[in-house]
């Protein structure tokens, strides 16, 4: 994908990782004193700032970038563009025992970016979402995922299926999440190259591409309790995954 039209994000780990992220394009750094101070801060052998466009303003004149939003500016705001991120195909030639994760329906951009957070945490190796559903320019997604935008792949797609399809010939084993699943996914091998699909909250896996799955699974809880949030899911099966990594 490359996309060079730019757009905002606030919040002290976000932009702070998109400056240090080698591949980010910033083009403009908004600042209180005190922030600029944090920044130094936060990298006292690499100025950060050096050949950046940067703007001091008051914490009240920054409000009006998130004013939309229900979220706190931090006194940092970006204005960047989007990486350039090569294509799924390409990237499962070079890479082996892969553990992509895949978001059929979800669309919440503070679940995504703490489900982008969570896979970062526990060396997730990509994700996949539907280029129309998926919030890019969202500063509430990037918020969330405090810095780790800059430290995942997305592979934005036009359509789940035909991209599960195509993996499922790749030798990928698909697992779908689910309350109804049979079996629990902690009895699960984790080795080779997974899917790990999610759906929805309100809906769950869709039903056209639940049938792409090889195995339904679930998370064992409280059979008091319908289901748990869906980043608070992925970031259980993440943590359970990652110790069959290599």
């Amino acid at each position: 994908m490359n996309n060079n039209s730019s757009f905002f994000i606030v919040g002290k780990h976000a932009v702070l990782e998109a400056l240090r992220n080698p591949n980010r394009k910033v083009l403009r750094v908004f600042l209180t004193e005190e922030s600029k101070k944090i920044i130094h801060r936060a990298s006292p052998r690499k100025n950060l700032l050096i050949d950046k466009k940067i703007h001091f303003k008051t914490k009240k004149e920054l409000d009006k970038y998130c004013s939309k939003e229900d979220i706190l500016h931090q006194g940092f705001v970006a204005e960047i563009e989007h990486i350039e991120i090569g294509n799924i195909k390409d990237f499962i030639k070079v890479k082996r025992n892969l553990n992509l994760v895949c978001l059929d329906g979800v669309t919440d951009p503070r679940n995504i970016g703490s489900i982008i957070r969570s896979a970062v945490s526990f060396k997730i190796d990509g994700l996949i979402v539907k280029e129309r559903n998926f919030p890019k320019d969202s500063k509430l997604m990037y918020k969330s995922a405090s810095g780790c935008m800059e430290y995942i792949n997305i592979f934005q797609v036009s359509n789940i299926k035909t991209i599960i399809k195509f993996l499922k010939n790749k030798n990928f084993w698909v697992y779908g999440f689910d309350s109804k699943g049979e079996k629990d996914f902690t009895d699960i091998e984790w080795y080779g190259n997974n899917i790990l699909l999610f759906g929805s909250e309100g809906e769950g896996i869709k039903r056209h591409t639940e049938k792409y799955a090889d195995f339904l699974v679930k998370i064992n809880i409280n059979d008091k309790i319908e289901s748990l949030n869906i980043s608070n899911s992925a970031a259980i099966v993440f943590h359970h995954i990652n110790k069959y990594q290599k």
